[in-house]
């Protein structure tokens, strides 16, 4: 769900994230390791061994914190949708 925002207010989901804050829905935001993580449904450590190993989503790395931007997870994840299990390998994702 959507609130309505004034044009210069970016938008953000109703459903507070797993910090307790409200996921922004503006594409270029840069989200938390904990936030990707709940709208990948995949565990901090998951994203962490990703990030380690590759295949994971493209992240930005501000000094020592690490950050997503909305519109990486999301084409990260648009990118291994498949329509059958026999329709073509899909990176594999340890938990």
């Amino acid at each position: 769900m959507k609130t309505d925002s004034p044009p210069n207010v970016p938008a953000v989901d109703t459903v507070a994230g797993p910090l307790g804050r409200l996921l922004p829905t503006d594409p270029d935001a840069l989200l938390y390791p904990a936030e990707a993580a709940y709208l990948t449904a995949l565990s901090d450590r998951t994203l962490e061994g990703l990030r380690v190993r590759g295949g994971g989503p493209a992240f930005c790395r501000l000094q020592r914190a690490v950050r997503y931007r909305r519109r990486d997870i999301v084409s990260w994840i648009e990118a291994r949708r498949v329509e059958s299990t026999s329709a073509g390998k899909v990176d594999d994702v340890r938990r």
